[in-house]
């Protein structure tokens, strides 16, 4: 069902008043009659920081007096506790459940795929070493220190469903996440980076009616036409023609029916992968994989779309979008700031993870109401946009008539100049899902 005006309304509503209330309460954040309600400490920093991510303390507790609630910059201060990151967690956490949906976005190859185009992918998040305890990191020797907490999304490109952040400790792996075994729609299309590469989930999103789109172990094995089996380089040096499209079964004991669809890069391509692999391992101090070197002359996929449904071009253009996802975290940490803190503060930043990422998700509830069925939406843009109305936002939100009224404005804002815009040298993806080449 697609999401309305008085959808959102209702979400926000609930999620930053009744559902604060309870968490705070049940959390130990707020134990007797308090001017700070969980509502209210809620409803000051998702506001807060969503209208200004570098919000100080003193800009933090004015947006608290907005909401009607009075504070000094030190009494909020001495309000990040334990008790205080567990209350937003919670309400974090019941936001997430929400399931809000756009109309689909107007773009025929993607509306192929009735069921939505979702994207899944984590990111991490580093964290100060004494909340090591709450979300354990991978280690001194790792970009991210004792503590960190891994985010994993789950997006639907055509409908702008998104399902998380669902949190887990950052040292954890990407199999380890949950949004990947729920089920997904029938005729719909599953995009994921090649950390979730898993021969057994591919064939059971296959038999539940699902369509994948992946890259490939290097050292999976591949059966072809004839039954001789290969590894993925093998197969390829064997090849001379630019472009690849063939039936293959995938994997040595699994045989997954599929197409291997590949096109060979430029010579300037190939070797700016491969400069871009030595840095990576001089970095980890680990050995190039010899595969990977190889596969650098190629884009190469797995699919089991069938050819009358996606051609050899399309596949690869579609390919591309599982990068939006990639943006949807860059978003959030460029202009969100979800991994940013003023404080040194181990639980006042954990609060400001918690909070900043709620806001997060509410922001992207009002892109749906608003410019996620235009193909040429920017989200920073839109982004800008929203943090520019959060605190009218905030000020209304006991009034549902008017928090709809401040939704509607925000709509028609975001209706004009959010938009990417078009490139003729290196055309946008957008562009490139509207006008796809043709396949060789």
């Amino acid at each position: 069902m697609t999401t309305t005006i008085p959808h959102v309304a209702r979400a926000l509503t609930d999620v930053l008043t009744s559902v604060a209330d309870r968490a705070a309460h049940s959390s130990g954040f707020v134990r007797r009659q308090s001017k700070l309600t969980g509502a209210a400490f809620v409803q000051t920093l998702t506001f807060g920081w969503l209208a200004n991510p570098q919000a100080t303390l003193e800009e933090l507790t004015q947006t608290a007096a907005a909401l009607g609630v009075t504070i000094s910059p030190q009494g909020l201060d001495q309000r990040f506790s334990r008790r205080a990151a567990r209350c937003l967690r919670t309400v974090l956490e019941a936001a997430v459940t929400r399931v809000l949906a756009a109309r689909p976005a107007a773009v025929p190859l993607l509306q192929r795929f009735a069921g939505g185009v979702w994207l899944l992918d984590s990111t991490t998040v580093a964290l100060p070493d004494a909340l090591a305890h709450v979300w354990r990191g991978c280690g001194r020797n790792s970009d991210h220190g004792q503590a960190a907490v891994k985010l994993q999304v789950r997006l639907d490109l055509l409908h702008g469903v998104l399902a998380g952040p669902i949190l887990q400790p950052g040292r954890d792996n990407d199999h380890q996440g949950t949004l990947q075994d729920e089920p997904l729609p029938a005729g719909s299309l599953h995009l994921a980076d090649l950390g979730f590469f898993d021969l057994d989930r591919l064939r059971t999103l296959a038999g539940a009616g699902v369509y994948w789109l992946t890259r490939v172990q290097t050292n999976t094995r591949i059966h072809d036409a004839q039954g001789r089996v290969w590894t993925l380089p093998e197969l390829l040096a064997e090849e001379k023609r630019p472009e690849v499209d063939i039936a293959i079964r995938l994997g040595l004991q699994h045989r997954l029916p599929c197409r291997l669809v590949a096109q060979r890069v430029p010579p300037a391509v190939a070797a700016q992968r491969r400069r871009r692999m030595l840095e990576k391992a001089r970095h980890r101090q680990k050995k190039v994989d010899p595969g990977r070197w190889a596969l650098a002359d190629w884009t190469v996929y797995v699919t089991n779309v069938p050819p009358a449904l996606l051609n050899l071009a399309e596949a690869l253009i579609v390919a591309r979008c599982r990068w939006q996802i990639e943006l949807l975290f860059k978003l959030w940490k460029s202009e969100g700031r979800i991994d940013e803190s003023r404080s040194a503060q181990p639980w006042r930043i954990l609060c400001e993870v918690y909070s900043k990422l709620l806001g997060m998700v509410l922001q992207h509830w009002m892109l749906l109401i608003s410019c996620w069925s235009h193909a040429d939406r920017s989200l920073v843009k839109a982004s800008r946009t929203v943090r520019s109305h959060a605190l009218q936002l905030a000020v209304v939100l006991g009034n549902g008539l008017l928090v709809c009224r401040v939704l509607e404005l925000i709509g028609r804002c975001l209706q004009h100049g959010c938009r990417v815009n078009k490139r003729r040298k290196q055309p946008a993806t957008f562009q490139m899902l509207l006008n796809p080449p043709a396949s060789g």
